[in-house]
């Protein structure tokens, strides 16, 4: 099963307080966009975005102009459809991020806490590197989350990479420059812990 076919099901069969990563209030991701610095034209691009709250507290607090990204159609359907009439404030994109083609130095906050980690290939993190450096202006941002080096094995029936705050730095190459690292702990729906690794990059002149 491809990818996309893959994340298509999870999001027509599951609800989303059912899946390990829901968060209600996503706090961690809000006060880290807050301490970075935005505006109402704060360029935002949720990269796995889908059925995340993100979008609503970006919109509720007017911290920017926020993009959502998913490989899913149906996750962003179900967003679009949470949101209402303000669904139409959001750019929405249905894709493959490690293909996607974006406007260069058009981000200046990359946010992921849903998808480098299910990125096992060495293949896929270059591709997803290459379209994070060519998309994140020179001084922009990346908060990027994974599992941490003590953190699950699998997620979603999918093998997953773990990393330490230092070890996404590496991955993502000379481009970034790691400014913050530090571990959190998610708990599931299910009360369940998951230990995450945290990274805050910049993005280095060109």
């Amino acid at each position: 099963m491809d990818r996309k076919t893959h994340w298509e099901q999870v999001w027509t069969t599951k609800a989303s307080t059912e899946v390990s990563w829901y968060q209600a209030d996503p706090t961690l991701s809000r006060t880290l966009l807050r301490e970075i610095g935005t505006d109402p034209s704060t360029a935002i691009l949720d990269v796995g975005g889908g059925d995340s709250h993100l979008v609503d507290v970006v919109l509720a607090d007017g911290l920017g102009r926020i993009t959502v990204l998913d490989l899913s159609g149906a996750a962003l359907a179900r967003a679009r459809t949470r949101l209402g009439a303000r669904a139409d404030e959001v750019t929405w994109i249905e894709a493959d991020v490690t293909t996607v083609v974006l406007p260069p130095q058009s981000v200046d906050i990359w946010h992921d806490r849903a998808v480098f980690h299910f990125l096992t290939a060495p293949d896929d993190r270059a591709r997803y590197a290459a379209v994070a450096a060519s998309a994140v202006r020179p001084g922009g941002s990346l908060v990027i989350a994974t599992f941490a080096a003590d953190g699950p094995l699998r997620c979603s029936g999918l093998e997953v990479a773990r990393y330490t705050p230092e070890g996404i730095a590496e991955a993502l190459g000379d481009a970034f420059r790691l400014v913050r690292g530090f571990g959190d702990v998610h708990r599931t729906p299910t009360g369940a812990e998951q230990r995450f690794s945290v990274a805050v990059l910049r993005r280095t002149a060109t």
